[in-house]
């Protein structure tokens, strides 16, 4: 059987596509591994902690370098020991500062707990080395295009997230009832259709268009 040809010329390869015994049922591939979000690499946080860190570590080792060369010490920690000496705890000055260092204390801890990638939604695991994730602009891009291939929708909107994906839905024609129950069919395949790890719950709400004037 010889290939078919473009237009161009050149040759296309089409995909092979094996025959399936018909006493082999056919069965969904089980996920292998079980999956988790996908983590972030905190690029920026680690560049905001690193760069200050860096530059106190330089500071202070050229002062210890200064002092044990008998050179005076760095004026900015003769003047900072200076303020810590003088300044009563319940000054304003050092009430902000230990407020400002917690808070960007607890700012980092929650980013080393939190995996972050909320946007990236993870599939089924199918091969033990791979992962892969799905966008959820993807996704409720996937669910409005399917939606809007049911009768009677004139527009749709569409919110994926994590744990539920919104649609909201105008129906200009056909019973909203009907309509409802249609979209609940055919965006629960969808949704399933996914393959996400963790499918989101639907919550669909159909309104008649608003009168214009």
């Amino acid at each position: 059987m010889s290939e078919p040809r473009s237009s161009e010329g050149t040759t296309q390869h089409l995909p092979v596509l094996e025959k399936i015994p018909e006493d082999v049922p056919e069965t969904p591939a089980a996920p292998v591994a079980r999956s988790g979000r996908f983590w972030s690499a905190r690029r920026v946080p680690a560049t905001v902690v690193a760069l200050p860190l860096l530059g106190l570590a330089g500071a202070f080792l050229y002062d210890i370098a200064a002092v044990r060369l008998d050179r005076p010490a760095l004026h900015v920690r003769r003047e900072l020991a200076r303020q810590l000496a003088e300044r009563p705890l319940d000054d304003i000055w050092v009430l902000v500062g230990a407020g400002v260092t917690a808070a960007l204390g607890l700012w980092l801890l929650a980013l080393a707990v939190t995996p972050g990638l909320r946007d990236l939604l993870p599939m089924h695991r199918t091969h033990p080395d791979v992962r892969a994730g799905l966008h959820r602009g993807a996704a409720a891009l996937v669910l409005r295009d399917r939606a809007m291939e049911i009768a009677g929708v004139q527009s749709v909107r569409v919110r994926a997230g994590r744990r539920r994906a919104d649609v909201r839905a105008v129906s200009h024609f056909r019973d909203v009832d009907e309509v409802r129950a249609d979209l609940d069919a055919v965006l629960g395949d969808a949704v399933r259709g996914l393959g996400l790890a963790h499918p989101p719950k639907l919550s669909v709400h159909v309104r008649r268009p608003g009168r214009k004037g």
